[in-house]
């Protein structure tokens, strides 16, 4: 069999190969682009078995299925954060950003222009068109939303990162600004109970009765 060179275009024959190695990644590794071109169906046939992947650093990592307070906080912020920020831009919730190559990860919300979010055959969205990202940390995830995410978001160059704790099942808000100097984030805030801060726009949250 041929491997792709590092440097060479992923094709949908590409992630044909590359499942011949499953479970090992395949030698010429996984691309941000190969996510578009996944099967529906797992290596075995399991139905949905690609439903929801990110790729992190070049693996693909599998998440797991939510909790009720995870879901609820995504739910409450999209609809909340769309109540309040201005019209150009827009709050989602799960939608990839491709940070490059080899990294396409899968943020819990996050605010876009309005422009790319009208734009119904997006799967993903890129650093230049989000304005704030959310994670939601989960007890499988909590090296990656603490560490690898936020590290790849800064360096991206997202200027506005929020990471959310669970504390005793109420949502606290860790607040990050990207310092361009250093391309890293500072700590801007811990927000219990409300969340209110001015930029990237002005925000007034009620964290303890967000929308569920």
């Amino acid at each position: 069999m041929s491997t792709p060179s590092d440097g060479d275009d992923v094709t949908v024959t590409d992630v044909s190969s590359a499942l011949e190695y499953w479970p090992s990644p395949p030698p010429w590794g996984w691309k941000a682009d190969d996510l578009d071109h996944l099967p529906s169906e797992g290596p075995n046939g399991e139905p949905g078995f690609f439903k929801h992947v990110e790729l992190i650093d070049g693996a693909l990592v599998f998440m797991s299925p939510q909790r009720r307070f995870h879901q609820c906080v995504i739910s409450g912020l999209r609809v909340v954060l769309n109540a309040q920020i201005p019209e150009h831009v827009t709050a989602v919730a799960q939608m990839d950003v491709k940070l490059g190559h080899r990294m396409r990860p899968c943020p819990d919300v996050l605010v876009i222009d309005t422009a790319a979010a009208d734009d119904d055959d997006r799967t993903f969205y890129t650093p230049d068109e989000v304005h704030l990202v959310v994670e939601i940390v989960s007890p499988e995830s909590e090296d990656r939303d603490r560490k690898t995410k936020p590290f790849r978001y800064a360096e991206a160059g997202i200027a506005h990162f929020w990471r959310v704790e669970n504390n005793d099942g109420r949502p606290v808000v860790y607040v990050y600004e990207l310092d361009l100097a250093t391309r890293a984030y500072g700590l801007t805030g811990i927000h219990h109970g409300r969340l209110t801060v001015r930029v990237p726009f002005p925000i007034d949250l009620d964290l303890d009765k967000l929308p569920r």
